[in-house]
C-alpha cells in the first residue's frame, strides 16, 4: 500500500513507458467452453472472447482485455485492460496473475521490467505469468488529470493545513484538481473501485483459460486479491496475499497505522545509519532522528533549490526520505542524499522524491499512479472531512509519528470534493472457499504493518501465514529463501506452507 503524503505524491516503483512493438504473427487464444461457462448471468461474451497476444518485447506477449466499464449495466459502455504475458519455460500448470500494488501500480510494468529477476526460475517453468494495468491505470482507461508541468508546478505548493486559510486554500486547489480530473477522465472515474477491479480479474481468469484464480498479489494487490476471494470463492485457485492490507480498517486507521510504522523504519534506519563511518547523524538514535526532523523543518521553514532549478519543499523532501525505507538495500542512498542535504545540496532528496513519483530527468511522468491513487481510495474509503475531525486526527498522527504525522494529515481534503462518493465501507472480509490461501508479513513493513498480515490472515480463517523477520515493504523476490521456497512450493506443488512459518 503506497503513501500519498500532502503533495498529492505516490510512492511506488518507478515506472518506464511502454508501447507494445508487434514484432511477430499475433496468436489468439480461445476460451474452453467449460471455463466460458463460469461467466455470471450478462457478462458471457466477456468471459467467452478470444484474446489476440503478439510479441511485443524480450519475448513478451501483449494483449488487450474487455470488460464492462459498469457491471451493474454490462451492455452499455466498455473499457480496455491492458495485459502482459511472460510465457512458461517448462510444463506450463496454468497462468499467475499478479498485481504489484498501489492502488496505482502498472501490472504490465511489473512483469516487463522485474518478471524475469524477481520471480523464481521454478515459478517461471510452471506457469505464464500475466501481469495486467487494473482499470483506471496505466494503460487501462486511465485517471488523467494534470499536464507533466502542471504536475510540477503542483508539487511545489505547500498548503498550512493547521490554519484556515491554509486548509481554505488547499480545499480550493482539491476541488480544482478533481474538476480536471473528471473533465479528462470521463465516466470511468466513478467506476474504478476495487470490487470492479475485483470482477474485472474474474474475467482474466476466464480468457487465460484458467478453471480457478492463481494470483500474486503485492501490497494494495492483497486488498484486490481479498476482495476477489470473498465475491469468488469458488473460483480461488491459489493466492498469495504478501504485504497485506487489513480491509476491515478505516483510512483513518489505516494512516495512523502506517504513520507509526514509518515512525519505527525510521528508526531502524538511523540505528543502522550509525553503524557506518559515512553517516552523517551522530549521537544516539532519539538524537539521529532529531537531525533528521531539524532538517524537515528547516527546508519547511525555507524551501531549498535543487541544481536542476526546481524548487524542494517540505513534501517533495519527505516524499524522498520515505521513499528508501520501502527497501533496505535503498538506505545507503538515503544515506548519500541526507549528507548532501546537511551540507545545502537538496538534489539527491529531490531525485528520490521523482522516483516516487515516477517522473523522469526529462520533466515527463511514466505513470498515472498518483492520480489513481487517489481517485481508487476516494471510491475504496469513506473520509473524515470536517474541519474538526481532520485537526483531531492531525493531533493523533503527530503523537504516532513525530517525524512524520503532519505530513499523513488532512487525507480527507483529497476526497472532500471528489465528483463521486465512496461505494464501499470498510469490514472483515470474507471468505468460504474451499482452497487455502497464503498470506505473507514483514516485521518491519513500514507501509503495511504486520499486524495487518496477521488480521487479514484470522479473517480469511482458511489460510496460513508466513512472516519474514526483515526491513522494507512485501517480502517475495527481495527476503529469503525460506519465504520463495514456501511461496513456490504452494504454487507449484500445492503444498501449503506451515501456518505461523517464521524466515
Amino acid at each position: 500500500m503506497c503513501v500519498a503524503l500532502a503533495s498529492m505524491l505516490v510512492l511506488s516503483a518507478c515506472t518506464v513507458p511502454f508501447l507494445p512493438t508487434p514484432t511477430a504473427k499475433p496468436s489468439t487464444s480461445t476460451v474452453d467452453p467449460s471455463i466460458a461457462a463460469s461467466a455470471p448471468k450478462g457478462l458471457e461474451k466477456f468471459y467467452s472472447q478470444a484474446v489476440e497476444w503478439s510479441s511485443c518485447e524480450n519475448g513478451l506477449q501483449c494483449g488487450k482485455v474487455q470488460v464492462p466499464l459498469d457491471y451493474a449495466n454490462p451492455g452499455s459502455e466498455e473499457i480496455t485492460l491492458s495485459v502482459i504475458k511472460l510465457t512458461s519455460t517448462g510444463n506450463k500448470q496454468g497462468s499467475i496473475l499478479v498485481n504489484p500494488g498501489g492502488p496505482g501500480g502498472s501490472g504490465v510494468d511489473f512483469v516487463r521490467d522485474a518478471g524475469n529477476t524477481l520471480l523464481t526460475e521454478k515459478l517461471k517453468a510452471n506457469y505464464d505469468v500475466v501481469g495486467f494495468d487494473p482499470r483506471g491505470v496505466g494503460r487501462s482507461a486511465p485517471v488523467t488529470c494534470m499536464t507533466d508541468a502542471e504536475r510540477d508546478a503542483a508539487r511545489e505548493k505547500v498548503f498550512r493545513k493547521n490554519t484556515d486559510e491554509g486548509l481554505a486554500a488547499a480545499l480550493a486547489f482539491n476541488k480544482s484538481f478533481a474538476d480536471q480530473c473528471s473533465q479528462q477522465t470521463g465516466a470511468v472515474l466513478g467506476h474504478i473501485d476495487t470490487v470492479s477491479a475485483a470482477k474485472d480479474l474474474d474475467v482474466l481468469r476466464a480468457v487465460v483459460n484458467d478453471a480457478k484464480l492463481n494470483y500474486l498479489g503485492f501490497s494494495y494487490g492483497t486488498f484486490l486479491g481479498s476482495t476477489y476471494a470473498s465475491l469468488f470463492p469458488d473460483n480461488v485457485g491459489r493466492l498469495v496475499l504478501d504485504g497485506a492490507v487489513d480491509p476491515s480498517i478505516s483510512n483513518e486507521e489505516l494512516t495512523a497505522g502506517q504513520a507509526r510504522a514509518f515512525e519505527r523504519a525510521i528508526r531502524t534506519y538511523v540505528a543502522s545509519c550509525q553503524e557506518q563511518n559515512s553517516c552523517p547523524l551522530s549521537g544516539s538514535v532519539d538524537n539521529g532522528v532529531q537531525e533528521i526532523r531539524d532538517l524537515i523543518n528547516a527546508v519547511d521553514q525555507n524551501p531549498q533549490t535543487a541544481k536542476d532549478g526546481r524548487l524542494v519543499t517540505s513534501n517533495d523532501f519527505v516524499n524522498g526520505l520515505i521513499l528508501p525505507l520501502y527497501n533496505d538495500q535503498s538506505w545507503p542512498a538515503l544515506t548519500q542524499a541526507l549528507d548532501s542535504a546537511f551540507s545545502g545540496d537538496v538534489s539527491q532528496m529531490m531525485r528520490l522524491a521523482d522516483l516516487g513519483a515516477d517522473r523522469e530527468p526529462n520533466g515527463t511522468y511514466s505513470s498515472n499512479s498518483a492520480f489513481a491513487f487517489q481517485a481508487i481510495n476516494c471510491l475504496d474509503y469513506p473520509m473524515v472531512t470536517d474541519t474538526a475531525g481532520m485537526r483531531a486526527e492531525e493531533v493523533r498522527l503527530m503523537q504516532d509519528s513525530p517525524t512524520f504525522g503532519s505530513f499523513f494529515a488532512y487525507g480527507g481534503v483529497n476526497c472532500k470534493d471528489w465528483p463521486y462518493k465512496n461505494t464501499r465501507t470498510p469490514a472483515p472480509v470474507e471468505y468460504n472457499g474451499s482452497a487455502p490461501i497464503v498470506v505473507v508479513g514483514t516485521t518491519g513493513d513500514p507501509a503495511t504493518p504486520l499486524e495487518w498480515s496477521e488480521s487479514l490472515r484470522k479473517q480469511l480463517e482458511n489460510a496460513s501465514l508466513v512472516t519474514w523477520d526483515g526491513e522494507g515493504h512485501t517480502a517475495y523476490g527481495r527476503s529469503n529463501s525460506c519465504v520463495s521456497t514456501a511461496v513456490d512450493d504452494y504454487f507449484v506443488d500445492g503444498k501449503l506452507p506451515q501456518d505461523g512459518l517464521k524466515c
